[in-house]
């Protein structure tokens, strides 16, 4: 099987993984850069063109790009799909899941939990935004997302005020979400292949931070999911379309929130704290599909 990795990083941790167990399977795996890609459009023969050569006779493609990516990524994908070949993410759902107000309707829609959130077209009635989520502290986030930057937590309503005048200032959107206290600074990645959850860890921020990204000094363990944590991951999956990503979520007194879901989790940490061969399970994820 001939399978096409679309990244930008051949060195990232995750797409060597993607391509060692693919070659491992017997398959012949090429990693390309999407936006080294041209894209052909005329009826019924869609073309793709890398560095010169045309794509020809492709199984499947992997998508691996981040939101910032989404655009060409998403086109690129896209005519993949004209052309038959199979992908791990359809191109709609690349486009729902890289909206974070469109993705948190949606999930909204299926009555799946998620912390209280508000978004205003810069209103000047800032208190009442503020008042809708249930006063400070309160979360507040740019909705272009940034690896856990413009991200800030709003001790009081007055500072809540000043974050979001200051975004407003700047011409950028935000939301404005509920801080849900009992997680202590924690949240849960749910990993998600083909509707089964593959592997889970938590994520603690270190002292004095409320933001548990890894890079930003959080630390991993695994984690046993509740069944209604598990659940919950496999259907905001399926609302969203996504055969493949990582679900995070709060744990509150209200139950598993959803912070977000990604089309394209990292591998590195869940693989290192679950000693799961994720990257097997997406190549067999693929070899069941083409």
């Amino acid at each position: 099987m001939l399978i096409k990795i679309l990244s930008k990083n051949p060195k990232a941790y995750s797409t060597k993984r993607l391509v060692e167990a693919g070659r491992t399977r017997d398959h012949d795996v090429e990693v390309i850069n999407p936006f080294y890609c041209d894209l052909i459009i005329e009826k019924k023969d869609p073309k793709i063109f890398y560095e010169g050569r045309k794509i020809e006779k492709v199984d499947a493609v992997i998508p691996r790009f981040g939101v910032s990516d989404t655009f060409y990524g998403t086109a690129l994908v896209r005519q993949f799909e004209l052309m038959k070949v199979f992908t791990t993410a359809e191109s709609q759902a690349l486009t729902r899941s890289s909206d974070r107000l469109r993705s948190l309707q949606m999930l909204s829609k299926a009555n799946l939990g998620l912390p209280k959130t508000a978004i205003s077209n810069y209103s000047d009635q800032l208190i009442d935004i503020i008042d809708f989520v249930d006063k400070a502290p309160l979360i507040i986030k740019l909705l272009e997302r940034k690896k856990g930057l413009g991200v800030v937590l709003a001790e009081t309503n007055n500072a809540a005020i000043s974050v979001i005048e200051a975004f407003k200032g700047l011409g950028t959107r935000v939301i404005v979400q509920k801080f849900i206290k009992e997680a202590n600074g924690a949240n849960v990645r749910v990993f998600v292949v083909d509707g089964k959850v593959v592997g889970a860890m938590k994520r603690q921020a270190k002292e004095g931070e409320f933001r548990s990204n890894h890079y930003l000094g959080g630390t991993t363990q695994i984690i046993q999911l509740t069944e209604k944590e598990e659940l919950t991951a496999i259907k905001a999956a399926k609302v969203l379309g996504l055969g493949i990503c990582g679900v995070d979520m709060l744990q509150s007194f209200e139950g598993p929130l959803i912070l977000k879901v990604t089309s394209s989790p990292g591998l590195e940490h869940i693989e290192a704290i679950t000693k799961m061969d994720i990257a097997k399970i997406i190549i067999k994820y693929v070899e069941k599909n083409v």
